[in-house]
C-alpha cells in the first residue's frame, strides 16, 4: 500500500511506501494529515529534489445507484472506492417537496372567490434550466465530480478514463446515459489537469476477465470491491493493456501491469434532511414545528464524526440529530447507535458532506499482463 505525497506547495507527487512516510515524519521532513476522503497523506516541509511523475490513471465506472472508482499506476493499485449515489434519496425528496408546495398553494387560495379572481401562480416554463438534467441525475454526477477533484488533489493524475453506456437491442434508453454527454464534455475541458478518455462497457468486461478479477453480479449493493470497484480497476488498466494484433496470424494482449493491495473506501452522502418551513402534517392546534437542518443545539453539525461514551463503552459515528440534552450518533449506514449526553460526546472531525469508511482490498495473486 502506498501513501500519497504532496510537495511543500501542495502539488501531488508520486506516492511512497508507508515505512518511508513514517521515517520522513519522524525525521521532521514531512507532516502527516488526513484528506477529506479519509486517506492519510504526507506533505513535505521543504521542496522535493525530483518532481518527475509516472502515469497515474483514474477509472470511473458510473451507474444509477452505485459508481466504482479506482486509481492505478503501472506498478501499484493506489485506491479503490465504492460510491453510493444519492439517486433514490433525491427522487423521494423531490416528490415530497412537490407535495408540500402543492399543499401550501392550496391553503393560500381563497376558494370562496370566483376561479378567475383566485391567486394562482403564473404558468412556469423551461423547467430544466439546470444544465438539462433532472435533480437526481445531477446529484449523482456532482458527487462523482467532487470525488474526482479530491483524488486529483492527492495523486498526480495524468489520465481519467470514463465508461460510456450505449443501449443495445430493444433497450433504447438507460438512466445511466442521462447527463453522460454533459459530464464527458466537462471532463474533456480539464486539459490542464489530465487527459480524458472514454471506454465502452465491453472493453471493461474483457479487460476485467483478463486480469482475473471477480465480479459480483447478484447483489450489486454489497459494499465490496467485487461489486463495482473492480470495473474501475479494469477501466484504468486499459491505459496500459490492449487486445490487439500480435502478428499476422493472431491477436492477443499487449502491455504490462501489476495489481497490488490497496485502500478500499465506501463513500456516501449523509442523508440529512434540509431545513423545512414546517412539517407536512400539523400537530394539535394547527401548529407545525420546525424540522431539518444541519445545526444542533450543542455546537455539533449533522455529519460530524464524533466519539461518544456510555458506561465505559466507546462508540464512534456521525452526528445525526439532537434533543435538548442529548446527541444522536449513527453508523455509516445511518442507523442510530444511541443517544448520548452532550457532555460525553467528543468531536473528532468536522463534517465534509461525506460518510467514508475504510477497508483493505486484497488482490489474490498479483496479476501481470
Amino acid at each position: 500500500m502506498r501513501v500519497p505525497v504532496l510537495n511543500y506547495d501542495g502539488k501531488p507527487l508520486m506516492p511512497t511506501k508507508l515505512s518511508r512516510a513514517r521515517r520522513w515524519i519522524k525525521e521532521g521532513k514531512a507532516v502527516g494529515s488526513w484528506s477529506k476522503i479519509g486517506v492519510f497523506y504526507v506533505q513535505l516541509i521543504k521542496p522535493a529534489i525530483g518532481t518527475n511523475t509516472q502515469d497515474v490513471v483514474v477509472g470511473i465506472d458510473p451507474g444509477k445507484m452505485f459508481t466504482g472508482i479506482a486509481v492505478l499506476s503501472q506498478k501499484d493499485t493506489l485506491l479503490t472506492a465504492h460510491v453510493e449515489l444519492p439517486f433514490k434519496n433525491v427522487t423521494k425528496r423531490m416528490i415530497q417537496r412537490s407535495m408540500m408546495r402543492r399543499g401550501r398553494r392550496g391553503r393560500r387560495i381563497n376558494r370562496k372567490l370566483p376561479f378567475n379572481q383566485r391567486s394562482h401562480r403564473q404558468a412556469r416554463f423551461e423547467n430544466r434550466r439546470q444544465e438539462g438534467m433532472p435533480p437526481s441525475i445531477k446529484a449523482n454526477k456532482n458527487l462523482e465530480l467532487r470525488l474526482l477533484r479530491l483524488i486529483v488533489d492527492l495523486y498526480p493524475v495524468s489520465h481519467v478514463i470514463y465508461e460510456v453506456v450505449k443501449a443495445r437491442g430493444d433497450k433504447g434508453f438507460s438512466p445511466v446515459m442521462v447527463g453522460q454527454k454533459l459530464i464527458c464534455k466537462k471532463l474533456s475541458l480539464a486539459t490542464k489537469l489530465f487527459k480524458f478518455e472514454t471506454c465502452e462497457g465491453y472493453t471493461t468486461s474483457i479487460t476485467r476477465k483478463h486480469l482475473g478479477l471477480e465480479k459480483e453480479k447478484g447483489n450489486k449493493s454489497l459494499k465490496i470491491p467485487q461489486a463495482h470497484a473492480v470495473d474501475g480497476i479494469a477501466l484504468a488498466a486499459t491505459h496500459w493493456l490492449s487486445y490487439t494484433v500480435i502478428d499476422k496470424n493472431s491477436m492477443g494482449w499487449k502491455g504490462d501491469l501489476t495489481l497490488t493491495d490497496s485502500i478500499f473506501l465506501v463513500v456516501s452522502r449523509p442523508p440529512v434532511s434540509r431545513r423545512q418551513l414546517h412539517l407536512m402534517v400539523s400537530s394539535k392546534g394547527g401548529k407545525r414545528r420546525k424540522y431539518g437542518g444541519t445545526v444542533t443545539q450543542h455546537g455539533y453539525r449533522k455529519g460530524d464524526y464524533v466519539e461518544a461514551t456510555r458506561t465505559d463503552k466507546i462508540y464512534r459515528g456521525w452526528v445525526s440529530g439532537d434533543t435538548k440534552t442529548q446527541v444522536s450518533v449513527s453508523n455509516a449506514s445511518w442507523k442510530r447507535l444511541g443517544q448520548f449526553s452532550a457532555k460525553k460526546v467528543k468531536l473528532i472531525r468536522r463534517s465534509t458532506g461525506l460518510i467514508i469508511t475504510r477497508k483493505k482490498y486484497k488482490v489474490h495473486g498479483v496479476s501481470e499482463a
